[in-house]
């Protein structure tokens, strides 16, 4: 097999095209999380049905993963994660133009859909493509394009918000989603070690069953559910937070915060890298502990100690998330799409339980809910330091 390897052309275009489907795919995700506020004042309702525009999108995308990560290894991984790109940038045109939260809710679940062709199906195209020695830094740079799109979508749509509406803020984020989609498409090399083969029900159904069989596998699903969970968790609702006394931060300042993300750009590829080095055992562990920590932290009510608290979490997250969902794909020996779209699955809920948690104690609430999803986490991931590293084929 040939594998692309660090230093070749082939790798910087790799990690270009890539990087801009990060992009894209996450700036879209998330660009209505910076205004679920606005939401809850110009539709009169509450925070967790405000969360529910990134929610179901969340949702939907992670069962539709387990389908078009199927459906990519019948039509090819770059054909899918393009139409992905294409149809989604479009329908967050559609997007701005909903008259009600439901019609928007409507959108929002479609894009879930539309989105479910990128995330699993490229860290698959990684997986198969990138020489095993070189796949941590890879990944890392794809994570901190989803890093860098998470922070420009949450960003454009604050600001322009505060000075326009959330329906311009959105036209906007669609365009400059599409001129990535161009990039994309513009560098990505054609796969080399893909093989097509037919689809067939009863082959989805026993990789499926594989996967699921697999202990090792199991705990990489359920520490990517706690991870990502709690990250939504916490950046759905400290918009709130800050927006309430004794903060009175408004739109513009509180879409700022999502900066912070661009830890998670430096924090993702340098952990890659160490974990390439040191091994992923140790450096999972210490990256959970470190977002275990900063959650505690943001509960000081003093700003700039609360604002060290996300840094870290963001810092920790991130470098947990590269360094786990590299270890499905290497876990995997077979469908490794639909193994990555099983590591996204049910990492929604943790933003809309959080909701209830927020109504119900406040910012101590959630915080409470990201402690028991991180120490889970970290129990998992000793646990994991222990099992055999390879996976069950497919019988």
């Amino acid at each position: 097999m040939s594998y692309t390897v660090i230093g070749t052309s082939a790798f910087r275009k790799t990690n270009v095209a890539l990087f801009a489907a990060g992009f894209n795919t996450f700036s879209i995700l998330y660009c209505t999380q910076a205004i679920l506020p606005e939401f809850s004042r110009e539709f009169g309702i509450s925070p967790a049905f405000a969360s529910l525009s990134l929610s179901l999108t969340t949702i939907t995308l992670a069962v539709s993963m387990l389908f078009l990560g199927s459906l990519s290894e019948v039509w090819g991984r770059k054909k899918l994660m393009g139409l992905s790109l294409i149809f989604a940038s479009l329908l967050c045109i559609m997007t701005a133009f909903s008259s009600t939260f439901e019609t928007l809710l409507v959108f929002r679940v479609i894009q879930g859909i539309v989105l479910a062709g990128l995330p699993s199906v490229a860290m698959a195209y990684l997986g198969e493509e990138i020489e095993p020695g070189s796949l941590g830094k890879a990944m890392g740079i794809y994570i901190s394009g989803n890093a860098f799109g998470g922070v420009a979508g949450r960003l454009m749509t604050g600001v322009l918000t505060e000075y326009f509406n959330w329906s311009v803020a959105l036209d906007v984020v669609s365009a400059i989603s599409l001129l990535a989609t161009v990039v994309f498409f513009m560098n990505l090399p054609d796969s080399q070690n893909f093989t097509s083969r037919s689809f067939e029900l009863r082959q989805l159904t026993c990789s499926l069953r594989s996967h699921l069989q697999d202990k090792g596998m199991l705990c990489l699903f359920a520490i990517g559910f706690a991870l990502l969970g709690s990250n939504v968790a916490l950046y759905n609702y400290i918009g709130y937070a800050l927006s309430a006394p004794p903060y009175s931060w408004n739109h513009t300042l509180v879409s700022f915060i999502f900066v912070i993300f661009f830890v998670g750009v430096f924090s993702s590829i340098w952990m890659g890298t160490l974990a390439d080095r040191y091994g992923r055992k140790k450096v999972l562990l210490c990256t959970i502990a470190v977002t275990l920590i900063g959650s505690i932290v943001t509960l000081h009510p003093v700003l700039w100690i609360k604002i060290t608290g996300l840094l870290l979490l963001t810092f920790g997250f991130f470098g947990s998330h590269s360094i786990a969902s590299s270890w499905v794909g290497r876990r995997a020996t077979h469908d490794k799409a639909q193994a990555s779209s099983l590591y996204y699955a049910g990492s929604s809920v943790g933003g809309t339980v959080a909701g209830l948690c927020w109504s119900a104690y406040g910012w101590k609430g959630v915080i409470a809910l990201i402690g028991v999803f991180l120490t889970t986490a970290f129990f998992l991931a000793m646990r994991l330091s222990k099992m055999p590293a390879q996976q069950t084929h497919v019988h």
